[in-house]
């Protein structure tokens, strides 16, 4: 008999709470477990464990914590940390996704006895006869398709996933299941900012838990002229246009960074396009190398739209040639692949 036991990540929100509904539904043995990862953070504190743990009595499947703030420092923070010393924009969401939801989750649920781990992410997993192996696809759900943040799982794992809400095409129809089913996190507001830093203000969170404190160097344009002045490195974003502090005959952009020499490099609009990018940490999900080059589409920030391209691996690289140039692709924001819903992998911009 098939083994229908899963561990559910359980995050106190709206999404997580109704996937704990569906599974039951679906006839799993269901356990929730909310992951302690951060104190403060607005993913694990009190509101959350005893949001989740409610969830889980009211329905009647039981409900642990796991105390993982060490491997999330680790693996995440100090990640996000080092990205922004070397003028790089993190997504600290693909790594707890890599590292703690589907990296030490699938292994307390292996503890625990379960042949599947579940979260509340708008995805889908399934078996493609095609590709003889189990891929990982965008959901139905439009805009708030997840499938871009997952990337980077690891793709041994993808069988053993479960996406309750991929067939859902909008956050109002979880809503009406929650309140159905007077589930009290029915009207529970969705979280948009970084879990650890819940106020939104990251410098700060630099500045308090890291050696990155404001330091002064030149606004330089793409000429090395002298535009003005910044106030630390890790102030600026790639394709930033306010708070630059210069009056200028044309509209200024962030191009780039020079941390050698410790300027801001600013130009026009037009000098944010490429059209080719390098990709590194790359991991691949749908085929185990791309041997020659690749018609694809690329999505290159999570808002984003895909664009149609072509890539080709370089030993632990991919060199991606766009169609049409694309806008302030930033370092250290991940290039997903996609063939139609189908993810091929991804890998951080260099």
């Amino acid at each position: 008999m098939e083994n229908k036991k899963v561990l559910l990540g359980m995050s106190g929100g709206v999404d997580s709470s109704v996937s704990a509904l569906l599974l039951k539904e679906q006839g799993y043995e269901v356990i929730g477990t909310t992951l302690e990862l951060f104190v403060g953070s607005s993913c694990c504190n009190k509101d959350t464990y005893i949001d989740a743990k409610n969830v889980c009595n009211s329905i009647r499947i039981p409900h642990f914590i796991y105390d993982y703030k060490k491997e999330f420092r680790k693996h995440v923070i100090d990640d996000f940390i080092s990205c922004y010393s070397n003028c790089k924009t993190p997504n600290p969401c693909i790594e707890c996704n890599k590292y703690m939801k589907f990296g030490f989750m699938w292994e307390k649920a292996k503890e625990l006895g379960c042949d599947y781990i579940a979260t509340g992410h708008y995805a889908k997993t399934e078996y493609s006869e095609k590709y003889k192996r189990w891929v990982l696809k965008k959901s139905n759900a439009g805009k708030k398709d997840q499938s871009y943040v997952l990337w980077n799982i690891p793709k041994e794992l993808i069988g053993h996933v479960l996406f309750p809400l991929a067939e859902f095409e909008d956050k109002d129809e979880i809503r009406k299941i929650a309140k159905e089913h007077n589930l009290k996190v029915a009207n529970k507001p969705d979280s948009e900012d970084i879990c650890f830093v819940p106020d939104g203000d990251y410098k700060k969170f630099l500045e308090k838990n890291s050696n990155i404190k404001p330091k002064q160097g030149n606004i330089v344009n793409s000429k090395g002229e002298i535009l003005g002045e910044h106030t630390g490195l890790y102030n600026y974003t790639i394709g930033q246009r306010k708070g630059l502090g210069i009056s200028y005959k044309v509209p200024l952009f962030v191009l780039g960074f020079n941390k050698t020499r410790n300027e801001v490099i600013v130009g026009e609009e037009k000098e944010l396009y490429k059209k080719e990018i390098t990709v590194t940490d790359i991991n691949l999900l749908l085929v185990d190398e791309i041997k020659d080059w690749m018609e694809v589409e690329v999505k290159t920030r999570y808002s984003s739209k895909v664009a149609k391209a072509k890539i080709k691996q370089e030993a632990n690289n991919i060199k991606v040639v766009f169609e049409e140039p694309q806008r302030a692709m930033t370092p250290g924001q991940s290039a997903v692949f996609y063939i139609g819903d189908i993810v091929l992998g991804g890998g951080k911009i260099e």
